[in-house]
């Protein structure tokens, strides 16, 4: 069975835990402050902000740039339900705009005419590690005076023009496993803004800047130094993890570019694309789904009911039309993509594939 996720975990990780347990010493603490410096010195900002998993850190930045009960964060429906979750746990209300066809990203053009007098900012999703169009919709933040918040989940290392994501706004990553380097469990929100990032760290620890004293409400979502430890060592490494994805996407793309009923994911020019997902376009996806079980091949797909069509979020009134957020959930079927499928491997999911689409 080729898995269509598999986190590498090495030797080097497993001597950095024991390092972190020897100590005696696993809470927050010096290992997750390092973590957090090298982290935003690999993005390009000023300041890292460690929390325990993706959600968390996009809930924190949300928090940390004043959203709350009135306000509409505009975002895509077409993600994982954590992006809109995070935005609902403020007490503001997640506005969809609809996507683009070829990237799966949140379509600028379509961001105005969802804008009111209660936006507060714009949420942009990089999914699947590609890039979303950050000109235009960082354009658009600037113009309205809105906060711009990256879900960049998926996205470590991927870049627009040569800037990495996460650095345009105040971004959020997460560390789960399947990701291109995990901590086990964690997240990180990254910013330019000293007092984003000093209010994320109150948010993070009961709303406490100083032991037992507490200026506002606040969680526990603190990283422990176990996964900072991890995630020292999976950044060093994610350079090449990255370049084992792009190898492996461009070697599935050439195998499946030419085949009838499948379009290949899309990498538009200036943007690097970090294959957290290889995703194609498919017809009769169900079937193709059983096939390539049969064939040991590990697939996923990513998501099959928007967030908008959600039934949490049908209850709470939402109506939305997304027909190409709604069309792209009917279509999109992802393959094995991660550092540790071979190119032997690649041959054997590309094979499987068109055996599927011409059966």
């Amino acid at each position: 069975m080729i898995p269509i996720a598999k986190p590498d975990i090495g030797e080097e990780e497993i001597e950095a835990v024991c390092k972190v347990l020897r100590s005696g010493m696993i809470a927050e603490g010096k290992r997750v402050a390092e973590f957090e410096e090298e982290f935003a010195s690999y993005i390009g900002t000023e300041y890292a902000v460690a929390v325990n998993s993706g959600t968390a850190a996009l809930h924190a930045a949300l928090l940390a740039h004043g959203i709350g009960s009135g306000d509409e964060v505009i975002t895509t429906s077409f993600s994982f339900i954590a992006t809109a979750n995070s935005i609902m746990y403020t007490g503001a209300k997640p506005v969809f705009a609809d996507i683009e066809p070829n990237t799966f990203n949140i379509d600028p053009s379509l961001i105005e005419e969802k804008i009111t007098d209660d936006t507060k900012a714009i949420m942009p999703v990089h999914l699947y590690g590609h890039p979303a169009e950050m000109k235009a919709i960082t354009e658009i933040a600037e113009d309205h005076d809105l906060i711009l918040i990256e879900d960049a989940c998926q996205a470590h290392g991927a870049a627009y023009h040569g800037k990495k994501v996460g650095s345009f706004g105040t971004g959020a990553f997460s560390f789960y496993p399947t990701k291109n380097m995990t901590t086990s469990e964690g997240g990180m929100m990254t910013t330019n803004d000293e007092e984003v990032a000093r209010k994320a760290k109150m948010i993070r620890a009961h709303g406490s800047q100083q032991r037992y004293l507490h200026e506002m409400v606040g969680y526990n979502l603190r990283m422990t130094d176990i996964g900072a430890a991890i995630g020292l060592t999976q950044l060093k490494k994610l350079p090449s993890y990255n370049s084992l994805r792009q190898r492996n996407a461009a070697l599935l793309s050439k195998g499946l570019e030419d085949t009838d009923g499948i379009t290949v994911p899309v990498v538009r020019e200036g943007c690097e694309h970090m294959f957290h997902q290889y995703t194609i376009r498919v017809n009769d996806r169900d079937e193709i789904l059983t096939k390539l079980g049969q064939a040991g091949i590990g697939t996923g797909v990513y998501y099959p009911i928007p967030i908008h069509m959600q039934p949490i979020y049908k209850d709470a009134g939402y109506k939305d039309e997304l027909p190409e957020c709604e069309k792209a959930s009917k279509e999109v079927l992802s393959l094995p993509v991660h550092p540790g499928v071979s190119e032997d491997e690649i041959q054997q999911i590309i094979d499987a594939v068109i055996r599927g689409v011409e059966l």
